[in-house]
């Protein structure tokens, strides 16, 4: 964008999501504009109140720009490599700057460090600082004194500090303004802290940015694959790890709220917090790129998150665990004028059968994976597995959290045969007590209803709920779960039910939002296509031992990643953008899990794995798909 003169972005210049880049301390993040423009800040974690919100209004509501005053162009960004150090080029008729934006990883600290670095001629620069904490609504008194800045209002309070001198606008902004020659840096930081505290000393920006530098390259480098997609999987990776809250070790489903699944809609959610749902994807996605400290920290939160009685586990928490997550909306315009925006989540009071067959699934793999046990894990399983017995035939809202009525889900079903197969499966690859026959005989009758309730004969195809037509993308899990393999002619049927009917322009919706479809939603119709669901497809297809459908697959969604490699979770087929909450942590880890399984069910590392001779090895490169051995008819 050419002019920074501080003016509000017209609806023609209006951001894309894809607009924008992360970056993150594992403990909140900021989504950086590729105009120089930090419109999103949550601190000091991922579920804060926005000090920066122009992401989702305008600069009102908070932002800080740092970019060339005038005329300017912007020459391109990337990540360092193997980092989440961010690097914009910028050039002007009179030179060019590189500015470095990072999140220094530190305990109990917030901080955002920006480092303008000269490349050629001299270029004259303007910082715009405007903290507008909870969400933009509350404009901050401020003080200056040279080189530092304070902004404060209420329980927040940040400090900035610079290389150069401040001074206040008529607007309430903090301005700086420099010049940067050739060779030249200038270094800005912005710190949080907490209420009656004194910030740290500024420190040499440049050092603090090398330090962030190497430690994101030490933490890549510990990573295993090493395929034709170590690009992206290592992009995914270190997403993943600036989602995860690191002192719970929970992981965020995203960094943002409401950004919209369809522009200028009510599919407007807040996915600032923990999913159930996600955790086998989470845990084979770190175990299987060799990050075990991770798996374990996020197992941990699993199990301390859902202790108490089974019937109040819940589909989502906070990042700590926290159950309220109440939902509200907040006057702001919206991304794009897509209203409501909303804070919380009303899903987290939803019922959800599915949930309990992801947790299970996914304690089950970490101790197949060789993770160490956890004393307490076996006690919520049989606890879950107690309320599972007498709840299974129960209606939900279903994996997607519908907001009409609650239908008796297939997919919630094949579900809850997942969790009664795991715990037996626990009583028999490891030892674990419990009455196995007994959850055979309830697994079997699961199975049974499934097939006959869940099955459209004369279609060929399972279907979103019993006595449905409606699809449904989650159907796809059917095989990887282990429910039946993906060469029956079920699964095919199924299979090719899904391409014929919600594929467009070859990426896959999670279901249909018109008809029938639309009473299950409870919700306006339209929505992008969902990035997640077509890598399940993918994984069907390799599965089924169609790799190189699975591989086209894979490489086309590839291409929908934004020129810093990060997707959102769904894709608009019409208009060709991103949608939905970003970057997002459910697009992110199908991504890695899909690269892995193109791995392992054919060359090379294929057959090493097979190779070694060591079942551990085989179970923890062999991979994940399918997650357990097929039922029988």
């Amino acid at each position: 964008m050419g002019q920074n003169d501080g003016e509000c972005r017209t609806a023609a210049m209006a951001p894309r999501i894809e607009d924008y880049a992360i970056i993150g301390n594992t403990r909140t993040a900021a989504l950086v504009n590729r105009d120089g423009s930090i419109d999103w800040l949550c601190t000091p974690r991922f579920d804060s109140g926005a000090c920066f919100a122009a992401l989702l209004g305008d600069r009102r509501h908070g932002r800080w720009l740092l970019a060339p005053a005038g005329e300017h162009r912007v020459d391109g960004r990337r990540y360092r490599d193997d980092t989440l150090v961010l690097e914009t080029g910028f050039s002007t008729d009179g030179g060019a700057v590189r500015v470095a934006d990072a999140m220094p990883v530190r305990d109990r600290r917030s901080d955002v460090v920006r480092l303008v670095e000269g490349v050629r001629g001299r270029v004259r620069m303007r910082g715009e600082l405007a903290p507008r904490f909870d969400y933009g609504q509350a404009a901050p008194w401020l003080r200056v004194d040279g080189r530092r800045a304070c902004a404060l209002a209420g329980p927040d309070t940040v400090f900035a500090d610079a290389d150069v001198p401040f001074t206040v606008a008529d607007d309430d902004v903090i301005l700086s303004e420099f010049e940067v020659g050739e060779g030249e840096r200038v270094g800005l930081r912005l710190q949080w802290v907490p209420p009656r505290q004194s910030p740290s000393a500024p420190g040499d920006i440049a050092e603090v940015i090398a330090k962030t530098t190497r430690w994101w390259q030490e933490w890549t480098g510990r990573c295993g694959y090493r395929g034709r997609y170590r690009t992206q999987v290592i992009r995914s990776l270190i997403t993943l790890k600036a989602l995860t809250y690191a002192p719970s070790g929970g992981m965020v489903a995203a960094a943002t709220t409401s950004l919209p699944e369809r522009l200028g809609g009510v599919r407007n959610w807040d996915y600032r917090y923990c999913w159930i749902r996600d955790a086998t994807f989470t845990l084979l996605s770190l175990l299987d790129a060799g990050y075990v400290d991770e798996a374990a920290a996020w197992r941990e939160w699993l199990v301390r998150s859902v202790a108490g009685r089974p019937e109040h586990m819940q589909l989502m928490y906070g990042v700590e665990g926290e159950r309220r997550v109440t939902e509200t909306e907040l006057d702001l315009p919206g991304f794009a004028g897509s209203r409501p925006v909303r804070i919380g989540n009303r899903a987290g009071e939803q019922f959800q059968l599915d949930v309990y067959g992801e947790l299970m699934d996914a304690v089950h793999q970490a101790r197949a994976c060789g993770l160490p046990p956890d004393e307490n894990a076996w006690q919520v399983q049989r606890a879950l597995l107690d309320f599972l017995e007498g709840h299974w035939r129960e209606p939900d809202n279903g994996i997607w959290e519908t907001r009409g009525p609650r239908r008796d889900f297939t997919h919630s079903k094949v579900m809850a045969w997942t969790a009664v197969d795991r715990a037996v499966r626990e009583v028999e690859e490891f030892g674990m007590d419990g009455p196995a026959e007994d959850w055979k005989r309830l697994r079997q009758e699961i199975f049974q209803e499934v097939c006959e309730r869940g099955y459209d004969a004369d279609r060929g195809t399972f279907t979103r709920y019993y006595g449905s037509a409606a699809l449904d993308a989650a159907l796809l899990l059917i095989p990887q779960v282990g429910f039946l393999p993906a060469t029956d002619e079920r699964v095919r049927g199924t299979v090719a039910a899904v391409e014929r009917e919600l594929c467009r322009d070859g990426f896959v919706q999670r279901y249909g939002t018109t008809g029938e479809a639309a009473d299950a939603d409870g919700l306006p119709p339209g929505e992008g296509a969902f990035l997640a669901c077509t890598l399940w497809l993918a994984d069907c297809h390799i599965l089924a031992g169609d790799t190189d459908r699975g591989r086209a697959l894979l490489e086309r969604l590839l291409g929908l990643a934004n020129d810093v490699g990060l997707l959102s979770e769904e894709y608009d087929t019409a208009h060709r953008r991103l949608l939905g909450n970003f970057p997002q942590a459910l697009s992110h880890m199908s991504l890695v899990n899909t690269a892995l399984n193109l791995e392992r069910r054919g060359g090379p590392a294929h057959q090493r794995a097979r190779g070694e001779g060591s079942a551990a090895a085989d179970r923890r490169r062999d991979g994940p798909w399918p997650r357990t051995s097929p039922a029988r008819p």
